[in-house]
């Protein structure tokens, strides 16, 4: 028997937009976050502790507060979203910014608005806005000339193509999560991170990585603070956002936190904040206004 259909909920405009910008402020300190980590533990084998302790947290949370576990599409959009965001593109992120400058992914992590709106109209979920495509790509542009100063052509292909598949797959996994029915973000999550758990760690076994407890208290105040933070408040609040907002002006996170992490790596590391990155900086923000005024003014019209 097939279930019956379901009905996005809605959150209002400010509820949404303090998710919204709370998702921003965590993800992009999660950058000079994750580099602070690195001098302590191979990055795979930091994602796969990252995400076995925010897997026992969210289950413990569950059942202290008894939440409902997802069933049917729920249950199954939560292990997908687990599978492709947790076990394929992590990983392949955290691999290829061994060798990829974290500029240039940040600029295919920009892309994800773009394959986000191309994803969600193949599978019938939403259909592609014009405003909406406009603001990704001018979005887009803006993350190019924030980091243009950094464009090499010498990088290798193979970590390249890596970076680009994980940008890729985190689309695709945002708008698999959205194919579900609506269910508790807390139990979601703690399903998506255990689904996502043996697949990291394989990978962190093919890298041949070291397998042991950050030696450092940077390294553990890192490791804290992205499964604190970074996974369980930031992904919590993004599948309570999915739920009620249209994946593609979800997807617009993307576009914003290469932003803050550049500016937070310029205050906290000192590292040079030019010109083209003031001016990439106006063209991302200007971008996302677009795209998300013209979402929030269509809902209206509705």
């Amino acid at each position: 028997m097939s279930e019956a259909p379901h009905v996005q909920p809605r959150a209002s405009t400010l509820a949404g937009l303090s998710a919204f910008s709370g998702i921003v402020l965590i993800w992009g300190s999660t950058f000079l976050v994750i580099s602070i980590g690195n001098d302590s533990l191979p990055p795979v084998w930091a994602a796969t502790l990252r995400l076995a302790a925010a897997s026992v947290i969210l289950l413990a949370i569950a059942l202290a507060t008894k939440q409902p576990w997802p069933r049917g599409r729920a249950l199954e959009a939560a292990v997908w979203f687990g599978v492709v965001d947790f076990g394929v593109s992590l990983p392949l992120l955290y691999w290829g910014e061994m060798s990829v400058p974290s500029s240039i992914a940040a600029i295919f992590y920009a892309s994800i608005p773009l394959t986000t709106a191309l994803l969600a109209r193949a599978m019938g979920l939403e259909r592609i806005r014009l405003l909406g495509l406009i603001g990704a790509i001018i979005g887009l542009g803006g993350v190019i000339v924030l980091f243009a100063s950094e464009l090499r052509s010498d990088m290798p292909l193979v970590p390249l193509g890596a970076v680009l598949v994980g940008a890729l797959t985190a689309a695709l996994a945002g708008v698999l999560l959205k194919r579900g029915t609506p269910s508790s973000p807390i139990t979601t999550n703690a399903v998506a991170h255990a689904a996502g758990v043996p697949f990291c760690l394989a990978a962190s076994f093919l890298l041949r990585e070291a397998h042991a407890l950050p030696a450092t208290s940077s390294g553990w105040f890192s490791l804290a603070y992205l499964t604190i933070v970074g996974s369980i408040g930031a992904f919590v609040l993004f599948a309570w956002l999915v739920q009620r907002w249209r994946v593609t002006a979800t997807s617009f996170l993307a576009v914003l936190t290469p932003v803050l992490g550049a500016f937070l790596g310029a205050t906290v590391r000192h590292e040079h904040l030019g010109p083209s990155t003031i001016v990439g900086a106006i063209v991302v923000v200007s971008g996302v206004v677009i795209a998300n005024v013209a979402d929030r003014a269509l809902h209206k019209t509705r």
